[in-house]
């Protein structure tokens, strides 16, 4: 996306990214996590994020109702929100892991078309893994943490994924975590062990 303005210049920067994953002993890139709501996408962030802190490592997790909070306060659930939603959040993304940041996102993102868009954004400057938390819609629907699916179901939610609105699966995720046939402990696990590979150890 080009910005309204044209009279904006780019300033040039004396520190690297390279410099900053030096100083952090570690590699700034996106793990964005995306699957239906209630798979465990944040309950698996916020625990990775809790290991790697005990471990001096620095990470940074960004979740979709939090952020909804403040960044995008102004944005509601049309196909035109959602969009901008997630093309602010790879943005931000972007912005930490230049800076050597390991960042955990935990969106939904439903459509290939936006996890697309976020994986553009991101890898112009920084490594980007699609992490997908794989999980039925029926032991979603059983969970329900906050009671989406028995709003959406009686109506009171309009285009809820994986009721009334699609959930595209990804074909080729970095990593997949199968969270209805694996406990959670596990699942940490797996996403611990990718991001040591792949963002800790390559420094």
């Amino acid at each position: 996306m080009l910005p309204k303005s044209q009279n904006i210049t780019k300033i040039e920067q004396r520190i690297t990214k390279q410099d900053k994953e030096k100083l952090l002993g570690q590699k700034g890139a996106v793990y964005w996590m995306t699957g239906l709501s209630g798979s465990g996408k944040s309950t698996i962030a916020v625990e990775v994020e809790r290991i790697l802190y005990e471990q001096d490592k620095l990470v940074t997790v960004l979740d979709g109702d939090n952020v909804r909070y403040g960044l995008n306060a102004d944005l509601g659930f049309s196909e035109e929100d959602r969009r901008e939603n997630l093309r602010r959040i790879a943005e931000v993304a972007k912005l930490f892991a230049e800076n050597g940041i390991i960042v955990i996102t935990s969106f939904i993102s439903p459509t290939k078309a936006s996890r697309k868009k976020a994986r553009q954004i991101i890898s112009q400057s920084s490594d980007f893994h699609e992490i997908y938390v794989k999980c039925r819609l029926t032991e979603c629907e059983k969970r329900d943490p906050k009671g989406l699916y028995k709003k959406a179901r009686t109506g009171e939610i309009k285009e809820f994924t994986g009721i009334d609105s699609p959930f595209e699966e990804p074909e080729n995720a970095e990593l997949v975590i199968e969270t209805d046939s694996e406990n959670i402990d596990k699942s940490v696990q797996k996403l611990l062990e990718y991001i040591k590979r792949t963002s800790i150890t390559t420094v």
